[in-house]
């Protein structure tokens, strides 16, 4: 990804640097579970750990690599120059390219969790603090963008509270999924190197050993990590859209931070614009692209092929970098967002009284009217109020078919906000604990 989308501590798991890293203690974990078993000399084994605190040359690999036109090789070529052709001579014993690529891979997708998994913790907390701010602060529900009935900030914070609570399991999930290694040699089969080796390596970097692979680790777990990390970028969408519409010019229920010196557009002074949650919406996107690709990489020719690899060396970095960049942003305006209570009463009241149809529905089939009646009767003052501008509550009390039915009194109970908040404490326990 580019710099303007990154955070350094997610980018840095994918730099070569800690590539190489990673790829060395494969290397030297499987030596030291080599030289146990008697396979090789213990000396050569402790020799390889000399290369421990080296910061591996990329640009000596990469120079490598353009005669060998093998990263692994060209690796190992360094490696040796390092620490000595003799000291590296048992490297790599029994071993296939995979067992170093893929037990890397997946190392660093469950660094990457991590960092999502926290990530999604401090939103959390955000969209916590926020919900019960604004718990009882009540604004219109929408049904298709249009007015349907009252609920309250907190509870569409709480909503979006919960959903990112579910994906926050996602992730754990995802993370324990792709916590796998393997050092099973080409094919998978251990022909060359005993089955304890991979569960030495495997336990020295926090994998499991992965029960059974081909000459490559199984590509549905792969896929099912970046499917979740779909369905957070989703979730985050879900959020800025929100956000997005309750800063429109003509709704202003809430909006992003603007800073001092903050401009919104080049051409017009007075724009304060959706900027961030836009940025969001757009790279939910990116995140999600990756999708499709991870799935399609589950089917490989027999026991092994790379059409996988190359996608992978795109959307391990991109996607990870990109969702750990959204979820602090999104954080961020949560944090931050403006909220304006009088807006969303005055928004609410545009329609004078729309909202309380329902009510006044439900009470006539209580006084004995039938459904069909009771809609008739509602529907038609409440179009008063669409068409005309009429008070809604003013045209039910002039309506001799409703006033057989209820009084005065009666309606106006009717019209009762906090009838429509009464649970909130309800959902806030069930979300909340």
């Amino acid at each position: 990804m580019i710099p303007r989308y990154s955070r350094p501590e997610m980018v840095s798991i994918w730099s070569p640097e800690s590539k190489f890293k990673i790829w060395f203690e494969i290397e030297a974990h499987a030596c030291d579970a080599q030289a146990k078993l008697g396979v090789i000399p213990e000396a050569n084994a402790k020799a390889v750990w000399k290369a421990k605190d080296v910061e591996f040359d990329v640009a000596r690999v990469d120079e490598i690599e353009a005669v060998t036109k093998h990263d692994v090789i060209a690796f190992l070529t360094h490696l040796g120059e390092i620490i000595g052709p003799d000291e590296a001579r048992f490297v790599h014993q029994g071993m296939t390219s995979s067992d170093v690529l893929d037990t890397c891979f997946n190392v660093q997708l469950v660094r990457a969790a991590d960092i999502l998994i926290e990530d999604t913790k401090q939103l959390l907390a955000a969209l916590k603090r926020r919900a019960i701010e604004h718990k009882d602060t009540i604004r219109i529900g929408r049904s298709h963008g249009i007015h349907a009935e009252p609920t309250t900030m907190g509870l569409t914070l709480a909503r979006f509270y919960a959903e990112m609570d579910r994906n926050l399991n996602r992730l754990k999930k995802a993370r324990k999924e792709i916590a796998t290694g393997a050092v099973s040699g080409a094919v998978g089969t251990f022909a060359n190197i005993d089955p304890s080796v991979e569960e030495h390596v495997c336990a020295q970097l926090g994998l499991e050993a992965e029960p059974i692979s081909t000459q490559v680790i199984p590509r549905d777990r792969h896929a099912a990590f970046f499917a979740a990390l779909g369905v957070v970028g989703s979730s985050i969408e879900n959020i800025a859209t929100e956000i997005r519409h309750m800063q429109r010019t003509e709704v202003l229920e809430a909006e992003e931070f603007f800073s001092k010196g903050q401009k919104g557009s080049s051409a017009m002074p007075h724009k304060r614009n959706p900027v961030l949650t836009e940025n969001l919406t757009g790279l939910a996107r990116l995140v999600r692209m990756a999708v499709v690709p991870a799935m399609e990489n589950v089917a490989l020719w027999h026991e092994r092929d790379i059409s996988h690899s190359s996608v992978e060396r795109n959307i391990g970095p991109d996607t990870t970098i990109t969702l750990d960049f959204a979820l602090a942003r999104l954080t961020m305006v949560i944090d931050k967002l403006v909220i304006y209570p009088d807006n969303m009463i005055a928004n609410m009241n545009k329609f004078r009284g729309l909202v309380h149809s329902q009510r006044v529905l439900l009470a006539l089939t209580q006084k004995g009217a039938s459904r069909e009646d009771s809609y008739k009767m509602v529907q038609r003052n409440a179009m008063k109020v669409w068409e005309e501008g009429k008070d809604f509550l003013t045209e039910l009390k002039g309506d001799s078919d409703v006033k057989s039915f209820m009084t005065d009194s009666e309606l106006e109970e009717k019209f009762d906000l906090g009838y429509h908040t009464k649970h909130v404490d309800t959902i806030f326990k069930r979300v909340f604990g």
